[in-house]
């Protein structure tokens, strides 16, 4: 029998979720064994396997008033999925850990497992196990298994003379969190931006093939992930401002707010934009946009200078 369309957590236990979960998820011809065993197994024909983790803890990464049960599904596969896609890959399965306080409704899990599958269907992966716990708030851990078909683009590849470019909407989501953080809704475009981000899935591997010599995806900041790159290449990079266009709706919040909306751009996160060093302008794939140069050094510098703005997220 289904439980009441307001049924708790708590009401339905574990594993009355746990059947209702399996039903959202399909899986694919690479699964052998999908969710319902001690383990998943998966059959793996070439190539490099790609592994990544992340967590989101309610409070700390999302607000069930901010954004709805189906955007934190897609939240949290769209930054696990970018991991992946940052290494040059492709995901293709992905675990998830959920744990959540027993009165949380029957009916937020499931949502959030539509998100999630929702996100994972637009790149053609699938999720093929997990587990659910009590908590004293909602706690998502994902894990995402990828495939790269050449090598892995790491972030320790970029070289002076090296042009430094972006791909993806940026400072969208970091605008949207400026509005949710004063009690708005609009500019409703940065709201859904950081609802539900739209990484450029496709980006990854084409930057690889395209011989990119570094890669990440902008996850907690753009100086930041740049400050990343920077310093596992041993390298210094300087982003240029000038190579931003920045959008209506940024401009709106920065006047809203009394804010520079650059500083939307260049430490804001959640986009999961990609950005990526290539050897020179020429190897640059449509789509990118030359933000600036990797040069002899170290640090990340903006328009040649010290930036004192915020560049980033810092989780502790």
């Amino acid at each position: 029998m289904a439980p009441a369309a307001d049924a708790t957590l708590g009401e339905v236990g574990e594993f009355g979720l746990i059947s209702q979960l399996v039903e959202i998820f399909e899986g694919d011809e690479h699964v052998l064994v999908g969710p319902g065993d001690d383990a998943a197994v998966l059959r793996v024909k070439h190539g490099h396997v790609v592994v990544s983790t992340d967590l989101m803890v309610e409070g700390r990464h999302f607000r069930r008033d901010w954004a709805g049960a189906v955007d934190v599904g897609h939240r949290a596969a769209a930054q696990n999925l970018s991991d992946i896609n940052a290494m040059g890959g492709t995901a293709r399965h992905l675990t998830i850990g959920l744990a959540a306080p027993a009165d949380l409704p029957v009916a937020w899990a499931l949502d959030f497992a539509r998100g999630f599958a929702e996100e994972c269907a637009s790149v053609g992966a699938t999720v093929v196990g997990g587990d659910v716990t009590r908590a004293e708030q909602v706690m998502i851990a994902v894990t995402v298994l990828g495939q790269c078909t050449q090598a892995p683009v790491l972030r320790s590849g970029a070289r002076p003379g090296d042009v430094l470019a972006l791909t993806g909407r940026q400072g969208w989501a970091a605008g949207g969190l400026a509005v949710l953080g004063r009690g708005f809704r609009s500019p409703r475009v940065l709201v859904e931006a950081y609802r539900r981000p739209e990484p450029p899935y496709a980006a990854g591997k084409e930057a690889a093939e395209a011989g990119a010599t570094a890669l990440i995806d902008v996850s907690d900041g753009l100086l930041a992930e740049a400050g990343h790159i920077a310093d596992a290449s041993g390298v210094a990079i300087d982003v240029r401002t000038g190579a931003f266009e920045v959008p209506e709706p940024l401009q709106a919040v920065g006047a809203a707010l009394g804010a520079d909306p650059m500083q939307f751009i260049l430490g804001g996160g959640d986009d999961h934009a990609l950005l990526a060093t290539f050897p020179d302008a020429a190897s640059v794939p449509s789509g990118w946009q030359v933000i600036g140069e990797v040069r002899e050094g170290e640090g990340v510098t903006v328009d040649g200078g010290t930036y004192d703005g915020p560049t980033g997220w810092t989780h502790f």
